[in-house]
């Protein structure tokens, strides 16, 4: 089969490098001629580091660089068996590329996005057979992350579905099936991770370092959420945060927070700009955390049992099952334990009091409990044993 990728922006290429090493053509699109060549270089590059460790032979690089090639012209795309949109994360943007592709490519060829929040529906419903259109969201790096999201509209038809993940699945892509709701599951149940964790900060608990130090001494995740942030990008961040909390109308859990929007507008993004919640210029050392176990303990908690109350919401509403919720949250962003999992361990009715105790103190919409929660405990059940 042969891959088409549109976008030659870091994840375009990434997506084009995955179908390039498991044996298809691939065809990367691009406008931007430059941006196409810097794709090029990039690959190049990975390429050549996966040679120098020993992961591929130098003929095997060659093949593989081989079977891609740039184009910036849609029709070079007329014998794809599926093209992967990989562009800015602009819906109008988005439906123009669809109605234009699907005028170039054979009548059975499968129209994916690779859109981290945005509506599947909305993306089929601009093309004339909207059945073959679906969602599949690949994580940051995606050569190097397994996790892949298939994300079906109401439109897609059962066979665009299976051929997806099957064919993902044969990238050694770990996939999961999410419905098309904002976020999907990975944006939506991970919002906790960063959005209570600058609460925290901006009330006064503790400073940045104190809170990625518990997340990661105490809590176990690789990354702390200001750290994680700075990787990612504060404008990245900030934006699907706000992208999340004004499709769900408006919710107050997914609000989003002054400190990273001021962050974003001074241009302090991160790494990528040397100067984020921390700062990455040459000789600049890290700030000290206060190691109070007691402190560090109450952020992990707080914390967790936001996002165990994200993830059992996002059950209730048949986002996915629990086994695709947990696996999401582990391959997706390396959270040590399933979230509902979790919750088994720590007790289901100790996560509810955690979070009622919250809103009790606060009074505000964010720190509701899920009824799922409330139902688990009520009963005495467990999400893995009914």
């Amino acid at each position: 089969m042969e891959v088409g990728v549109i976008g030659a922006g870091t994840m375009g290429a990434g997506i084009a490098q995955i179908a390039a090493q498991s044996g298809h053509k691939v065809y990367l699109y691009d406008t931007n001629d430059s941006a196409l060549e810097r794709a090029m270089k990039g690959l190049q590059k990975v390429m050549s580091r996966l040679v120098e460790k020993g992961r591929v032979t130098e003929q095997e690089m060659k093949d593989i660089l081989g079977r891609i090639q740039t184009c910036s012209d849609l029709s070079a795309m007329a014998n794809a068996g599926i093209v992967i949109e990989a562009i800015i994360e602009n819906i109008d943007v988005k439906k123009e590329v669809f109605q234009s592709l699907e005028a170039m490519v054979a009548n059975d060829c499968i129209l994916a996005s690779n859109t981290s929040s945005l509506s599947i529906a909305s993306i089929a419903a601009s093309c004339e057979n909207p059945a073959r259109v679906v969602g599949i969201h690949f994580f940051n790096p995606a050569p190097l992350m397994p996790l892949v999201e298939i994300i079906p509209a109401v439109q897609t038809s059962a066979e665009t579905l299976q051929q997806s993940r099957s064919l993902i699945g044969s990238w050694r892509k770990v996939t999961v099936v999410a419905k098309d709701t904002p976020g999907f599951i990975v944006n939506r149940v991970a919002r906790p991770f960063y959005g209570e964790a600058i609460r925290i900060y901006e009330e006064g608990i503790a400073d940045m370092a104190t809170i990625d130090w518990a997340m990661k001494e105490i809590g176990g995740f690789r990354m702390g959420p200001f750290e994680l942030m700075d990787y990612i990008g504060n404008d990245i961040n900030y934006t699907v945060t706000e992208t999340v909390w004004t499709a769900f109308y408006y919710d107050p859990r997914y609000k989003p927070s002054f400190t990273q929007k001021r962050m974003m507008e001074a241009g302090y993004l991160g790494r990528k700009t040397g100067r984020g919640y921390y700062s990455y210029a040459e000789g600049a050392s890290m700030p000290e955390p206060d190691k109070n176990q007691k402190v560090g303990e109450a952020i992990v908690w707080r914390v967790l049992i936001m996002l165990i109350n994200e993830a059992a919401d996002a059950l209730h509403l048949g986002i996915a099952s629990r086994e695709d919720i947990d696996l999401a949250m582990t391959m997706g962003v390396n959270y040590p334990k399933g979230l509902l999992k979790w919750a088994d361990e720590k007790g289901i009715q100790e996560v509810l009091d955690g979070l009622d105790k919250l809103y009790l103190a606060y009074h505000e919409e964010r720190y509701r409990a899920s009824v799922l929660l409330r139902q688990k405990a009520a009963f005495k059940q467990l999400f893995y044993k009914d």
